[in-house]
């Protein structure tokens, strides 16, 4: 093909169709460019009238002068105008001035770590705040998140009120936490469970107070032997007994302290179930007790035996600084460690009738479990109620506040006990808590929106402290021997030792560490 015949070709390729889509697309972009141009050049006009607009107003406007007017209209006066100073104090401030921080609770007491607003230390002890009339309930609330730090802040302040007198009951501890922390101290861990030596005798007569009389201290073991076997029956039936029953009872257990000095659970069970012919009058005794009776069999003979068949191997000695009931050898036996609970309470009742006790701090781990069981709900209830009376502070630890909705139905007798323990603590300590559970705490606790906020966002062993009607944001501070004997990672940390030991690299580690 020859030059011209190939410019002919080429020519009539931009004259055919293509050539003619292309001339069409170069019309449209240019036609858009223009548009945008005017439209640019349109919109920078008007802001140049408008810039010009105002400058001609601000020129056309008259100001004072900076000396301020002339003549009388000065109103000035030959001397400096001066006001007398004034002093008040923050609280009165505070309203002119709102950011301004929590003066806190004071030097004396437990020194708990740091206030986050103010950068102070932060210091806290129920008898303290009670002397001082800060608060008329010295109970505590304490509710957190696993891995939120709250574990930590209870052994911490239960064992800094150690070297101030006071002295530490765990009536019930699920995981056995407690446990390595009270013998660090030189208390006292009881640890029962199946295959263990250790038994409990629910009918043992516990500590007697010194300014306590003969018949007055009868009075009391047989009135407190009733109501720990009927409280057992109760918790084992899971229904309230019947007055035919809570007959049968009494009079077996009379019958039993009679013929034995020690009297244990068996003999009590043998006398319901075949009851002495001199107390059943009317033949019917035995047929009234038969339930309760089978019901406290299973104590002794039945698959919770082992533990309450004998006499007591173990003593609730309540001049120790610490005693605590490691119950995690039968953390999987929900009625066992209700039943446990419940003669631990009754151990306990009578330390903490003595007038001279001292204060104790009175610690009620997995609060959860604990409160699923009528008779020792009650019992913790009467205790909380008492705890001035007693010189006691009882602290009750969740996982998150609602919780409580857990406690019996709706309406019933079991929830109002629940929530009452929740109404009778002026202290309520909430660690992080979860989304979702943001509305049902604030409700509870009446939380500001400021405070609800704060929840989620909380760091490890930080928490939203609520004294009446006080708000601290507090950082709790572990010295290191605290840290290795609070410590409740120890299983998922030696695992992480373990799998870095086993893989040979250090880019894997569990281990915690605190700054």
């Amino acid at each position: 093909m020859t030059g011209q015949e190939e410019g002919r070709l080429h020519t009539a390729v931009l004259v055919g169709p293509e050539g003619e889509r292309r001339r069409h697309r170069k019309a449209r972009r240019q036609a858009a460019t223009r548009i945008e141009t005017t439209a640019r050049e349109m919109r920078k006009a008007q802001a140049k009238a408008r810039w010009q607009a105002e400058q001609a107003e601000k020129r056309a406007t008259t100001y004072l002068p900076a000396a301020g007017e002339p003549g009388p209209a000065a109103l000035r006066t030959p001397v400096r105008f001066r006001l007398p100073k004034h002093q008040d104090t923050s609280a009165t401030l505070a309203g002119q001035y709102p950011f301004l921080a929590e003066g806190g609770l004071g030097s004396q007491g437990v020194f708990v770590g740091q206030d986050l607003y103010s950068g102070g230390s932060f210091v806290y002890d129920p008898w303290v705040l009670y002397q001082r009339g800060l608060i008329t309930a010295p109970n505590v609330v304490l509710a957190g998140i696993v891995g939120s730090g709250k574990s930590s802040l209870a052994k911490s302040l239960y064992t800094r009120s150690l070297p101030f007198g006071r002295r530490v009951y765990v009536p019930g501890d699920p995981k056995g936490e407690h446990t390595a922390v009270a013998e660090a101290v030189g208390g006292r861990a009881i640890v029962l469970g199946h295959g263990l030596s250790n038994r409990l005798n629910p009918l043992d007569e516990g500590h007697r107070p010194s300014a306590v009389s003969d018949a007055e201290w009868a009075m009391q073991v047989a009135s407190r032997r009733r109501d720990l076997i009927g409280a057992l029956a109760e918790t084992v039936l899971d229904r309230p007994l019947s007055p035919l029953e809570h007959t049968a009872i009494d009079l077996a257990l009379r019958d039993a302290v009679r013929s034995a000095e020690v009297p244990i659970l068996p003999m009590v069970v043998d006398r319901i179930l075949a009851p002495n012919p001199a107390d059943d009058e009317d033949g019917r005794l035995a047929e009234d007790g038969r339930l309760v009776g089978h019901a406290l069999r299973r104590l002794v003979a039945g698959d919770l035996q082992g533990l309450f068949d004998g006499p007591s191997t173990v003593r609730f000695d309540p001049s120790l600084p610490m005693v605590s009931l490691d119950l995690s050898r039968v953390a999987e036996n929900a009625t066992l460690i209700s039943v446990l609970m419940t003669c631990s309470s009754a151990w306990m009742e009578s330390a903490l009738s003595d007038p001279d006790g001292g204060q104790r701090w009175v610690i009620y781990d997995e609060a959860w479990r604990l409160m699923q069981y009528p008779a020792l709900l009650r019992r913790m209830d009467a205790q909380w109620r008492l705890a001035r009376h007693f010189g006691i502070a009882n602290m009750l630890i969740f996982h998150k506040l609602t919780d409580l909705d857990n406690v019996g139905d709706q309406g019933s007798a079991m929830r109002a006990l629940a929530s009452s323990l929740l109404a009778n603590a002026e202290t309520r300590i909430i660690y992080r808590q979860e989304p979702d559970q943001l509305g049902a705490t604030a409700t509870a606790l009446g939380l500001t929106g400021t405070e609800q906020k704060l929840l989620p966002g909380l760091g490890t062993g930080q928490g939203l402290w609520r004294i009446k009607d006080r708000s601290f944001v507090v950082q709790h501070q572990l010295h290191p021997a605290e840290l290795a004997a609070f410590d409740t990672t120890g299983r998922m940390t030696q695992k992480g030792r373990e799998f870095r030991n086993l893989d040979g690299s250090s880019g894997i580690s569990n281990d915690r560490q605190e700054s």
